[in-house]
């Protein structure tokens, strides 16, 4: 008898070992939560009916303790494993919370700047005065202009260009003659050549005619002149030849190269020879006609573009407007 009590507490003792081996080698493993753990956790009459009678309520009661300790760990575990996530949470929370103040703290604007609003209300203050004083100073030199352009000048050569001046020189005729003797007499001069092939003809013939025209219209004498610009070939028998065409009226001068060239400056005339083949030139030279009055001053030019009705009512218009 004292031998199976003695082998049962063995057993008994080897039974409660070996589960609380089992024990803890399952405590590792992930178990529900405790709640879950107590509600499903066998009762105790179905664990008295697996087990062998031999073993008693303790090794049941041992047992029951072992998987409340199980659950629990467990339990305690995965609680501790979610505060260390929500930990990592939060601290990853205040980390960006951090940066952001920073950030914030960072782009707020630095206050007490160089300017101040006094420096800003002078500098205003100094440009509206540049421009105001700009403004005056352009008005008085536009005004200084505009007083100028209407003022007289008073000068000898007021109103009149410096055409015309004394010349000597030998008429169709070969007689000596100079712009003395054409004092107190309206004189038209034109310059050109007697071996012109057109212009010169077609001028002189409207002279000729606005000659007669003024005649008709207002009774003033007007003397036309021909000047040659081409003294090696104008002597004074072809210059004789030439005016008879024209006019009774027209006077033909020539003279000498130097004599010819000194007119042509006095009354701003350009010639010049073209290509010289022999004898057989051209001259080329300036298209106008002068208007001298009786005291041999120059009054008006006129151009190609007048016909012989413009070249006549000029002419009378300079005559009646003369010294008025």
């Amino acid at each position: 008898m004292a031998s199976i009590v003695s082998r049962n507490t063995n057993s008994l003792r080897s039974l409660r070992f070996n589960t609380l081996t089992r024990c803890r080698s399952l405590s590792p493993l992930p178990s529900p939560p405790l709640a879950d753990g107590l509600q499903h956790r066998p009762p105790l009459s179905l664990l008295q009916s697996l087990l062998p009678k031999a073993l008693g309520t303790l090794s049941l009661v041992t047992y029951q303790r072992c998987l409340f300790s199980t659950s629990t760990s467990a339990s305690v575990n995965q609680g501790n494993e979610t505060s260390k996530t929500a930990g990592e949470a939060n601290s990853g929370k205040e980390d960006k919370s951090g940066e952001s103040n920073q950030s914030s703290e960072s782009g707020k604007p630095v206050r007490g700047g160089p300017v101040s609003w006094l420096s800003f209300l002078l500098l205003v203050v100094t440009g509206a005065g540049i421009i105001l004083y700009y403004d005056k100073e352009k008005r008085r030199h536009i005004e200084d202009i505009y007083s100028a352009s209407k003022e007289v000048k008073q000068g000898p050569g007021v109103g009149k260009a410096a055409i015309g001046g004394p010349f000597k020189l030998i008429n169709h005729d070969g007689k000596n003659v100079t712009e003395k003797d054409f004092l107190g007499k309206w004189t038209v001069i034109y310059f050109g050549f007697t071996h012109c092939p057109d212009i010169c003809p077609d001028e002189l013939q409207k002279l000729a005619a606005a000659v007669d025209k003024i005649k008709q219209k207002s009774g003033i004498e007007i003397v036309p002149v021909f000047i040659s610009v081409d003294p090696e070939r104008d002597t004074v028998e072809q210059v004789h030849e030439y005016v008879k065409e024209f006019h009774p009226k027209l006077i033909g001068l020539t003279g000498s190269s130097d004599e010819i060239r000194n007119v042509a400056r006095a009354y701003r005339v350009y010639y010049m020879k073209t290509a010289e083949e022999d004898s057989d030139y051209l001259v080329d030279h300036s298209i106008v006609m002068y208007l001298m009055g009786p005291d041999m001053q120059f009054v008006k030019y006129f151009g190609k573009n007048n016909d012989i009705e413009s070249l006549a009512d000029g002419i009378i218009k300079e005559i009646k407007n003369y010294k008025k």
